[in-house]
């Protein structure tokens, strides 16, 4: 049997001897600065390579934690998709206009007098599906403002503060029509 693995490497042709030279002389000269500095330079590529791999692990989590935030919100506009479509009130041939904000627009939906009252009572939510408007009962509309608030465009106004007593002494002076429609 022969020497080292490099000797039979050279006798068979595979490699060349002053590569092998180069490839002993580097590695002299790395076993030298390691007994000088006591800093072997594998422990180096070791810790590179674990630095490489806990800053890969991070991308990985930042990556996985986008990806499912991006599913949990696909489920939860799927649910209230459903919700949506499953409780929304046909408005038919409304003929009463129902005026409401969109952020800063101004939007109107004709509604029956039955709905009209019910919006105004806070009974029906008007609540926004992509570029359209629906009508659904208040507890739904609960529903998806637990999941999304600014799908809900408006429930009633009677989130609004109430008149103070002085407020309401000032304005008993003035008749209220019948039939005045906001």
């Amino acid at each position: 049997m022969a020497g080292s693995l490099q000797d039979q490497l050279l006798k068979a042709g595979l490699a060349d001897a002053d590569k092998a030279r180069k490839l002993a002389k580097e590695k002299r000269k790395n076993a030298k600065v390691a007994r000088r500095t006591g800093v072997d330079p594998a422990d180096e590529a070791r810790d590179l390579a674990r630095e490489a791999r806990a800053e890969k692990a991070r991308r990985d989590r930042e990556l996985n934690q986008t990806l499912n935030s991006k599913a949990q919100r696909k489920a939860i506009n799927a649910q209230i998709k459903q919700l949506i479509d499953a409780n929304k009130l046909e408005r038919g041939r409304g003929d009463i206009g129902f005026n409401f904000t969109d952020g800063t627009k101004v939007k109107k939906l004709y509604v029956n007098e039955i709905q009209q009252q019910q919006l105004s009572a806070g009974r029906l939510a008007v609540v926004k599906q992509g570029d359209q408007y629906e009508l659904l009962p208040r507890p739904v509309a609960d529903k998806i403002a637990e999941r999304d608030a600014g799908r809900v465009i408006i429930c009633s106004d009677t989130d609004a503060p109430a008149l103070t007593e002085e407020e309401q002494d000032w304005y008993k002076n003035y008749d209220i029509p019948d039939d005045l429609m906001w």
